[in-house]
């Protein structure tokens, strides 16, 4: 029987996908690239925003309009907050994912109709939740792979609902962590990057520290064949001088950080529930870059908060130049049912999507300022896809990278990291030569 599986919503998903595509495989299932052949079609939710929320619904119910004739699977995070019937034939949430094989198995077994509607009950929200360790898990990439180390957050930030999706804090076992990743490096990936719902908590649900990042982290950058290290999202709170320190002396550990910030305003981050002013953040992003001078910076950042002003948002438009971001991810705020900023008074929807051009624009030209910066100099290129002569891939400092090659040196190079030097960029790219 063939498997079709779709991701929407962050890297965390993309990981347990692969995860659930793992266990079909090992099941004697064939994966496909076209849902219209599948004979089960799997769709990885998100609840993040009521945006994602209804796309999340809208391709469940594509899959079931592209082939009537399919079990359609609902997983992930949309199926743990749904109430009521979801437009699936099954339904998993996150705490039962990894039994996706059996589920739909015994689904199959017992010969339902494929009426593509399922009622989901909605889950308590437990006060302390276990990892679900899935195994090794191979991304279908071939380059880079992702690693999940930690699920669930304690924060509740007022515009959140993933607390109640995910549960708290549950740290993976450290040993399963250096198992995948020696797995990974025995498989060729060069590249790993380490994530979780909120990665700066590893450990915490066990009473630990930051310091259990720093030391899963040493323990990885010791993995021969692993030859470089990315973090996921962190917040900036839980950085510490000795963190940091920690951090500095891992050689295989890229320069690359994004640190969670949505807005430059105290008095939005007030009403966010954030933790922090941007003074701390500020001191926060001054201790990494005097450890990693070169280092590339990146955040989120939320506009039309309820509630957000004019002012508000020129504060953070100048809080972006003084952080000196090298990308934004920008997000228009979309209201999600069930938090506490749901309740709040909302702004006109125009507004966050005229503030997100703007911010958007202002990360265009710091991205470009940042690949103008690498002309003349030497770095490296973990080496991924090839077309019409150019290889593509990413630097340390993740800026996309196009390296001219012919056929058989890309042939030998893909999945390499190969040193370059840089000869000039276009737009947001570097445009660089074989060393």
């Amino acid at each position: 029987m063939k498997v079709y599986l779709q991701t929407l919503g962050c890297r965390v998903n993309q990981y347990e996908t692969d995860a659930a595509r793992e266990l079909f495989i090992k099941s004697g299932y064939e994966i496909t690239d076209s849902p219209e052949e599948a004979d089960i079609c799997v769709v990885n939710t998100c609840t993040v925003t009521g945006e994602a929320d209804r796309k999340s619904r809208q391709q469940l119910r594509k899959m079931a309009r592209l082939n009537p004739r399919a079990v359609v699977v609902a997983m992930g995070c949309m199926s743990e907050m749904a109430e009521g019937a979801v437009d699936a034939d099954v339904v998993l949430g996150t705490k039962d994912k990894t039994s996706i094989v059996e589920k739909t198995e015994s689904f199959l077994r017992e010969k339902k109709e494929l009426s593509h509607q399922a009622s989901t009950v909605r889950p308590e929200v437990s006060k302390k939740d276990d990892y679900h360790e899935f195994g090794t898990v191979l991304s279908p990439e071939g380059t880079r792979a992702f690693m999940k180390i930690e699920d669930g957050c304690n924060k509740f930030c007022t515009y959140c609902i993933i607390p109640f999706a995910r549960g708290r804090v549950a740290s993976r076992d450290e040993d399963n962590i250096i198992s995948e990743a020696e797995y990974l490096a025995s498989e060729g990936f060069r590249e790993v990057v380490v994530s979780g719902i909120h990665i700066c908590s590893y450990g915490k649900d066990r009473g630990e520290g930051i310091e259990a990042l720093s030391r899963v982290l040493t323990r990885i950058g010791q993995i021969e064949g692993i030859e470089r290290i990315r973090i996921g999202s962190m917040e900036p709170m839980s950085l510490t001088p000795e963190f940091i320190s920690d951090l500095s002396k891992i050689s295989k550990l890229c320069p690359h950080f994004h640190l969670s910030l949505q807005s430059g305003s105290a008095t939005v981050l007030k009403r966010m529930n954030r933790d922090y002013d941007p003074d701390q953040f500020i001191e926060k992003v001054e201790m990494l870059r005097s450890a990693f001078p070169t280092m590339s910076l990146t955040t989120d950042i939320i506009c039309g908060f309820p509630g957000e002003t004019d002012e508000e948002f020129s504060e953070t438009l100048r809080f972006c130049d003084r952080a000196g971001f090298t990308k934004v991810h920008v997000f228009p705020y979309s209201l999600r049912e069930g938090t506490v900023a749901a309740k709040m008074e909302q702004l006109p929807g125009g507004v966050g999507k005229a503030r997100t051009k703007v911010l958007s624009d202002w990360s265009d030209r710091a991205e470009e300022r940042f690949a103008e910066g690498f002309t003349g100099k030497e770095t490296s290129v973990l080496i991924e896809t090839y077309k019409d002569g150019i290889a593509e891939g990413y630097n340390p400092e993740y800026v996309r990278s196009f390296v001219k090659m012919d056929p058989d040196t890309f042939s030998k190079l893909q999945g390499t990291i190969a040193p370059v030097k840089v000869t000039g960029s276009s737009s947001r790219n570097i445009i660089c030569d074989l060393i």
